[in-house]
């Protein structure tokens, strides 16, 4: 079976998702301005599945518009708190008070898939994981962001579960995956059912 599958994504980790879980595919970076867009879908109140699930669909389809007969994987994350929509942290100060806020509290991650093909869409998911920070000290963050900065500045809310960052959870409920940034059974059971993977 041959899937020719383009992810539209610069993401290491959801790369390596794919390439572990036997998936060919090639890397096209869709060049789309994510905080302009963020923006404007937060001032038009849109939900964090909404903005998850349009960011998602605005790189698959840019990619799938440049890549005829390919089937375009575009995917995007984000982390909620009550009505607050958390972006990337541009500065380890900022990880800091992103961090401190989500402290002692739970939050949600929403993980959004989008296949387009010929600039239609063909599928779409999004996958919400919901996890409890513990109570941590300041000095053991201060410590964290030192030794992580150079990770976890790619990642919303300024961990990563499959670093060290798991060490600021209580619980997690939810597929680890979708933490990761990609619902990928939800993915890999759509291309399965399709035909376009073997199963």
């Amino acid at each position: 079976m041959n899937l020719d599958l383009v992810l539209a994504s610069g993401s290491q980790i959801r790369a390596e998702l794919l390439r572990n879980a036997g998936i060919q595919f090639d890397v096209i970076v869709a060049r789309i301005d994510e905080d302009a867009i963020r923006r404007a879908l937060e001032a038009e109140a849109a939900s964090p599945r909404d903005i998850a699930d349009t960011l998602a669909e605005m790189k698959a389809r840019k990619v799938s518009d440049k890549t005829p007969g390919a089937l375009v994987l575009g995917c995007d994350q984000v982390l909620a708190v009550d009505k607050t929509v958390f972006a990337k942290p541009q500065t380890p100060d900022e990880a800091r008070s992103q961090l401190k806020m989500l402290r002692n509290r739970s939050h949600q991650l929403l993980s959004a898939a989008v296949l387009y093909q010929d600039g239609e869409p063909k599928w779409r998911h999004a996958g919400v994981v919901r996890l409890s920070m513990r109570d941590f000290s300041d000095s053991y963050l201060d410590g964290y962001i030192d030794r992580n900065w150079d990770s976890i500045r790619h990642s919303v809310g300024g961990y990563k579960l499959e670093e060290e960052g798991v060490r600021l959870f209580t619980q997690i409920q939810g597929d680890y995956f979708t933490v990761l940034g990609l619902p990928l059974l939800e993915l890999l059971n759509h291309l399965t059912l399709t035909g376009r993977i073997d199963g």
